[in-house]
């Protein structure tokens, strides 16, 4: 029988390879969306049947991988101040926002080949409400259009976003550009 007093030294053995794995899966599929389990599982420092006996699918894998981004993500997001003009908050979340899909598109492309379309929206719909939010605003505010779809706009700012940081993946468009150039064609975009 095992004692009581091990059993939650275990469980915090087993958290934090979980969080190793995640972290590493993050990671190298951040740089690269078809990176290989057992590249990820000697990243975390961890053997296959580890990674596999916490994740028992790629998709679970990525699917926490995902969810790990996104939270750091949040974190970063809820800290912009999104007060006063609709127009300035929008760059400021533009500014903020860019960083974070541009470190995880790849994360994103793996996730879209394995997870169900409904799952990917599900865990974006934090971000989406934001930036919903944010556009209602402007157009309350009378800085942007009112003459399409809020919804179709939303879209077209995360159309951007990710165009500009598959661009830049691609190498057609630097880096540091990029910021500046979101932010131009999402002003022209939302424009009143």
């Amino acid at each position: 029988m095992v004692e009581p007093s091990v059993r939650p030294k275990r469980r915090a053995d087993a958290e934090r390879s979980i969080a190793r794995i995640v972290t590493a899966a993050r990671k190298l599929l951040s740089s690269d969306p078809n990176a290989k389990t057992d590249d990820i599982a000697k990243a975390a420092g961890v053997g296959r049947m580890t990674l596999y006996g916490h994740f028992g699918t790629r998709a679970e894998l990525i699917d926490a991988a995902l969810v790990e981004a996104l939270k750091a993500g949040d974190e970063v997001l809820s800290s912009v101040d999104l007060t006063g003009n609709a127009r300035e908050a929008m760059d400021r979340l533009l500014a903020s926002s860019w960083q974070i899909v541009a470190e995880s598109a790849a994360l994103l492309a793996a996730a879209e080949e394995v997870l169900p379309a409904g799952r990917v929206r599900e865990l974006h719909d934090k971000p989406v409400r934001r930036m919903t939010e944010l556009v209602r605003r402007g157009r309350d505010q009378g800085v942007f259009r009112t003459d399409l779809p809020l919804e179709w706009l939303v879209n077209l700012v995360h159309y951007v976003l990710h165009g500009a940081a598959a661009e830049v993946r691609a190498g057609r468009l630097a880096r540091e550009e990029a910021a500046d150039i979101v932010t131009r064609s999402v002003r022209s975009v939302l424009a009143g």
